[in-house]
């Protein structure tokens, strides 16, 4: 019997995806979490095949709980569910230790796929990210700004654009707000701008907000 967790916090998305589960994998035991605590909590706590989660979770969001539960359970295939189509989403999640990552707007075809081969010990990405990640491999100067970020940088970079002020950025990531102002220095620099309203412009156009 394959068991499977399922991390989202709609109700109608993981109500969905356990329905395309179970037509294929009709003695699957599937179990749901809401959150990213509560995401970690059950995935390093209970035998699991493979653990299905979104990218963007209350609590933790789904790279941090991806690297805990990499960190306790290195074996344990994740597969990242994200509304992003871009290539970079993909290559962060992949060299954070997913096993897959696959696009909503695609998951109704290609979820059972993504499983499968997943379950193999093989790894997934979506055909419309696949295409795009291909097109970035072959013109590796073409890389984005945002690119030369560290994942923190990255997370930081992401609110800030998002409009967070610095001390609501240090509460949801549990670091002080020097620390954060470290961060978006850092952040400021590799990326060449001067203020938090460029950033802005820059994840929109990027399509990363």
């Amino acid at each position: 019997m394959i068991r499977i967790l399922i991390a989202d916090d709609h109700e109608l998305v993981r109500r969905g995806l356990k329905q395309i589960l179970l037509e294929k994998f009709s003695f699957a035991h599937i179990e749901e979490v809401t959150d990213g605590r509560q995401l970690v909590q059950k995935a390093v706590s209970q035998p699991w095949d493979i653990v299905i989660s979104d990218i963007a979770m209350p609590e933790i969001n789904g790279m941090e709980a991806l690297k805990l539960i990499k960190d306790k359970v290195p074996s344990l295939p994740v597969l990242i569910l994200s509304i992003h189509a871009g290539e970079q989403y993909a290559s962060r999640v992949i060299k954070a230790g997913a096993s897959g990552y696959l696009c909503k707007d695609v998951a109704t075809n290609e979820l059972v796929t993504a499983v499968q081969l997943i379950l193999q010990g093989r790894k997934y990405i979506s055909s419309n990210v696949a295409e795009k990640l291909m097109v970035a491999l072959q013109f590796p100067h073409d890389l984005l700004l945002h690119e030369s970020l560290s994942q923190r940088e990255f997370e930081v970079f992401k609110m800030l654009a998002d409009g967070k002020a610095l001390t609501e950025i240090a509460e949801l990531l549990c670091i002080g707000i020097t620390t954060v102002s470290t961060y978006r220095y850092r952040v400021l620099e590799k990326m060449g701008m001067k203020s938090n309203s460029e950033l802005t412009r820059y994840a929109i156009e990027s399509k990363l907000l």
